[in-house]
């Protein structure tokens, strides 16, 4: 913040129950809900196994350690999760050649014919949330959501 910019929040405006923190938190903790029930009934998964699939057939894990700082879990919580899907035979843990400590993630043979299932399943878990939503209500939403991201990141 700026500081030619007042605070939105002081003492005298905050109000617990209608702040934006809350309202973020809950939204996501009922989404999180509705798409644990989807992905359990339809894959047989949790829903935090749906985003570690998701990141590591999309590509953008390779890594425990990439899937620990994009989804902010500890170390050991994100081992205990690549344990379970390993043993489900969904992921693949292989060395790295050029660092053994490194283990690079791959899906199985199991795990990429799963993997076009995940999609529809978080498809229709955002559409749900979005009912009566405009396409460009979402699209602000995100664009505010994203701006709020950039100005907590990296504080």
């Amino acid at each position: 913040m700026d500081s030619q910019t007042p605070p939105l929040y002081t003492d005298a405006t905050y109000a617990p129950e209608t702040s934006i923190g809350r309202l973020l938190a809950d939204a996501n903790g009922l989404m999180q809900r509705t798409l644990e029930r989807r992905t359990k009934r339809e894959l047989g998964i949790t829903s935090a196994q749906w985003v570690v699939l998701m990141r590591i057939g999309s590509g953008y894990a390779a890594t425990a350690s990439d899937l620990s700082r994009a989804l902010g879990t500890d170390s050991g919580s994100m081992t205990r999760m690549l344990d379970r899907l390993e043993a489900q035979g969904l992921i693949l843990r292989q060395r790295s050649d050029g660092d053994r400590r490194v283990a690079r993630l791959y899906l199985t043979e199991s795990g990429r014919e799963l993997f076009p299932r995940l999609r529809p399943v978080g498809i229709d878990a955002l559409n749900h949330a979005f009912q009566g939503f405009s396409a460009a209500e979402v699209e602000h939403l995100a664009g505010y959501l994203q701006r709020i991201v950039a100005n907590v990141d990296g504080e």
